[in-house]
């Protein structure tokens, strides 16, 4: 079981990881951005579109809004720049519900709809909120091994390292 503040802290973390990433990602031209590498999503452009699919269709869930237009296989902006624009923006919503977030949701059952396979389910809150920064740290780690191929460093990324960052 989680708690509200772990919420907060995986927020925080998440918006921390997502600028040093966008500062690194944009090193890159546009076409080396969008070059197929063999990722689940392609390129680092593809996955970079995926982390911000992810992370709205369930901002959106947990908040009980619609899902309309959304499908993991889907660009959401073919230019990084409107791309970083929307996950700043994104990351900032993501920060306001961590904030928010209350102990009696995380504990209560959720249900939800996939985009994936059509199914709808129902799973602890906590548990589909620690698989939402979960996923974001998967695709991370792949995009930090697409950056480091590339010749990019991308600095640190451990969540330790982020406490001595100002807040």
């Amino acid at each position: 079981m989680i708690d509200a503040a772990y919420c907060r802290l995986m927020a925080r973390y998440n918006s921390w990881m997502n600028r040093q990433l966008y500062a690194a990602c944009a090193q890159l031209s546009d076409p080396q951005r969008k070059a197929e590498r063999g990722a689940f999503f392609g390129s680092v452009h593809g996955t970079l579109n995926h982390l911000l699919y992810g992370d709205t269709a369930w901002l959106r869930r947990f908040k009980g809004q619609p899902l309309d237009g959304l499908h993991a296989r889907v660009e959401i902006h073919a230019d990084f720049h409107a791309l970083r624009t929307a996950r700043q923006a994104l990351d900032s919503e993501l920060l306001d519900w961590a904030n928010s977030v209350g102990q009696h949701w995380l504990e209560a059952d959720f249900t939800y709809y996939s985009l994936l396979d059509g199914a709808t389910r129902t799973r602890p809150a906590w548990l589909l909120v620690v698989h939402l920064f979960n996923h974001q740290t998967h695709h991370r780690g792949q995009l930090t091994t697409l950056l480091s191929q590339s010749g990019v460093d991308f600095g640190v990324t451990d969540l330790p390292a982020m406490m001595d960052q100002a807040p």
